[in-house]
């Protein structure tokens, strides 16, 4: 009896006189009563493949809701850690590539040195190198005549991950997708430099092709931007640059054909 007595009388003073309990406990109390109305009782393992199975059923937005609501409830738990990596694949693949970023520099930031970081320095790069992309580049474009800030930004996220990461196989793949970007920020230079060339701004043209010479001299637009760089020699009554310009190109390059035009 006397144990069934001291338990409502325990709640009722727990109610009753919340003042008098120590601010660890109250808090204590609060945060309990806080994740129930959260999880609904639920463990962060359920949340966590509750969650999954609606992103996987295609419904994105609920399976993100539920892994910020693991987060919320059982910040300390490895399901919590995992929940912020998989937001930040599911933004990426929704091509929400600004969200997807944001989120990977908060991880980042969070945990700069945990296992798992290195595959959030990569989510960050591929989103910022897929977010100057179109579905047409494989067609009739070609994402190098487009603003290419965004793809520096990945060239310099890849670099990060590379200096930070050395041994990891995320900075091995990331190594593999510089070469690439460098291609895309040449072929993009190559283009500003035939548009000025097109409006006989030969001298900003010249010093386009010079840049790519400079620092892409290993990729595939440097024959044309020594090509393109004769061509605004001759413009320009430079016949001695002309000259040597053109027996570069042909030493190192003797089957070049061109592939640009300077029409309109």
């Amino acid at each position: 009896m006397r144990r069934l007595f001291l338990l409502p009388f325990l709640i009722f003073m727990l109610s009753g006189c919340i003042s008098d309990i120590p601010e660890n406990v109250k808090e204590y109390f609060t945060k309990v009563e806080e994740r129930e109305l959260i999880t609904k009782g639920l463990s962060p393992k359920a949340l966590y493949e509750a969650a999954k199975q609606q992103i996987n059923e295609g419904a994105t937005n609920e399976g993100i809701k539920l892994l910020e609501q693991l987060q919320a409830a059982y910040p300390a738990s490895k399901y919590s850690l995992q929940a912020r990596l998989d937001i930040i694949y599911t933004h990426y693949d929704r091509d929400e590539f600004d969200l997807a970023i944001d989120k990977a520099n908060n991880f980042i930031k969070l945990y700069p040195k945990d296992f798992s970081t290195p595959y959030a320095y990569y989510l960050r790069g591929v989103s910022a190198e897929d977010k100057s992309r179109s579905i047409l580049d494989n067609y009739i474009t070609d994402n190098a005549q487009r603003d290419v800030s965004s793809v520096i930004d990945a060239f310099n996220y890849y670099l990060d991950l590379i200096k930070k990461f050395p041994k990891t196989e995320y900075s091995e793949e990331a190594k593999t997708r510089l070469i690439v970007i460098r291609n895309i920020i040449a072929r993009h230079e190559l283009f500003i430099a035939i548009y000025y060339a097109k409006k006989q701004a030969y001298i900003a043209s010249i010093n386009r092709c010079n840049y790519i010479l400079e620092k892409f001299p290993n990729t595939p637009s440097v024959p044309a931007a020594l090509h393109l760089l004769a061509h605004n020699y001759k413009n320009i009554n430079a016949l001695d640059l002309e000259t040597d310009t053109k027996r570069i190109l042909e030493a190192s390059y003797p089957k070049y054909i061109p592939h640009y035009t300077l029409e309109d």
